[in-house]
């Protein structure tokens, strides 16, 4: 039996009899690097290297000011904002949630962590106005999605590492992939509250109202306007920027709006350690990724793909496929180092940017946070809404589809990802 087929089986029966995916893929490394007679110690330089790249310390430090500017009272004047904007219509408060999800989202960078905050408010809120609880847990959940799209985005991030692509040129190419996708989960929202007869029962936007929103939230606004604001016009790296974020968020939690304490403050480290302990995978995965290359893995699925058609269009649709399948048992930050590796050489030998190919990558990951049986934010939402897991899963199907329908149109309309940064940087080399 070939070793591949032996390595790819371990790795499946490990996976299918629930052991964690660092230890599937990292006995199954081990079993690789045992049947091709490499040095072990292949782990442990793999183990320092991929821990050791600077812009790696940006996931945990937004990570933690996402948190803070949760608890220290910035979410809730998103939540007033996005409320007072959209006013009294059907579906209004979960337009809200929508609206608020993508305020957030350009200060978590996580999918879970934008679905806590915005839910834990929201989902009760639209309760009290007779949505059905599973339907508004879906949309907390799917719009909490958003959180890898927007920037900053972690997933992103490790992309932007493992391809070694610009991470600055991956958050500019992720904000009108992101506003699409906001924009079809809101007429989701919209056409199915309609039908239903949920909301509409706030007052009607004013402009009033709306202004006081924003000037008692200025500088809940004010902390993505200086996040992308300062990467962009070059004063900080993303790594910096995430620094600033963390001493932006405990500056206005503890002076400003008053609402953070040093208990607040030790709980949103103790969400950090745990939140991003999934950063044990870059190891295992790393060193399962580099050693597609030792059995030319790449190259016999391009072969493969490309016997059957070589329409960058039809490829990246059957990439899309499997990276949907595959979300369903398997962390996203696994699934963006694992695949990268195999299909980017793929995608780019058929002239696809690897910018785009990012953005396409971290859509479908969004898409295997709202399926089960791991669903990240699935998980979340049933916490927050007391509802079981497959309710909500049954409920956040339309807004899969809306995904969906933003992954083709992305597709189908490169320079909607790539007008952005290739306005600001220049067309990619």
């Amino acid at each position: 039996m070939s070793p591949l087929i032996i390595v790819l089986l371990a790795f499946l029966i490990l996976t299918l009899i629930g052991a964690p995916l660092f230890v599937s893929v990292g006995l199954a490394t081990v079993l690789a690097i045992f049947l091709i007679d490499i040095p072990y110690t292949l782990m442990a330089q793999t183990g320092y290297t991929s821990l050791t790249p600077f812009p790696l310390l940006t996931i945990p430090l937004f990570v933690l000011a996402g948190r803070l500017m949760e608890v220290g009272g910035m979410a809730n004047r998103m939540i007033a904002i996005a409320t007072r904007l959209v006013g009294a219509y059907r579906g209004s408060m979960g337009i809200v949630t929508v609206f608020a999800c993508m305020l957030f989202a350009a200060l978590s960078g996580s999918g879970p962590a934008t679905t806590a905050a915005i839910g834990s408010v929201t989902v009760p809120a639209m309760k009290r106005e007779g949505y059905d609880v599973p339907f508004a847990a879906g949309i907390a959940a799917s719009a909490g999605a958003l959180g890898s799209l927007i920037p900053p985005s972690n997933l992103l991030i490790i992309y932007g590492l493992v391809s070694e692509t610009s991470i600055p040129r991956l958050f500019l190419a992720g904000v009108i992939p992101g506003i699409l996708v906001t924009l079809l989960l809101v007429a989701v929202t919209f056409i199915i509250s309609v039908r239903r007869g949920y909301g509409g029962s706030e007052a009607r936007f004013t402009w009033r109202p709306f202004l006081n929103a924003m000037w008692d939230g200025k500088w809940a606004i004010g902390a993505p306007v200086l996040i992308l604001g300062g990467i962009y016009g070059g004063i900080f790296t993303p790594t910096e920027a995430a620094a600033v974020a963390v001493f932006y968020a405990l500056f206005v939690g503890l002076f400003v709006y008053r609402e953070l304490t040093i208990k607040k403050v030790i709980d949103s480290l103790r969400f950090t350690a745990l939140l991003t302990g999934i950063l044990i995978l870059l190891t295992p995965t790393l060193a399962f990724g580099q050693l597609t290359a030792f059995y030319d893995v790449p190259a016999t699925i391009e072969t493969a793909i490309t016997s059957i058609t070589s329409s960058p269009f039809l490829v990246l649709l059957l990439i899309g496929i499997f990276y949907i399948f595959i979300g369903t048992f398997m962390e996203s930050i696994a699934q963006v180092i694992l695949f990268t590796s195999v299909f980017l050489p793929l995608v780019t030998s058929l002239g696809v940017d690897p910018v785009l190919f990012g953005i396409f990558t971290v859509i479908t990951c969004e898409i295997g946070f709202l399926t089960p049986p791991l669903g990240a934010n699935l998980t979340v939402a049933a916490r927050v809404s007391g509802v079981t897991m497959e309710k909500i899963s049954v409920a956040v199907l339309p807004f899969i589809g809306a995904y969906i329908v933003g992954m083709i149109i992305l597709i189908l309309f490169p320079d909607l990802t790539l007008f952005l940064p290739n306005w600001f940087y220049g067309l990619s080399r």
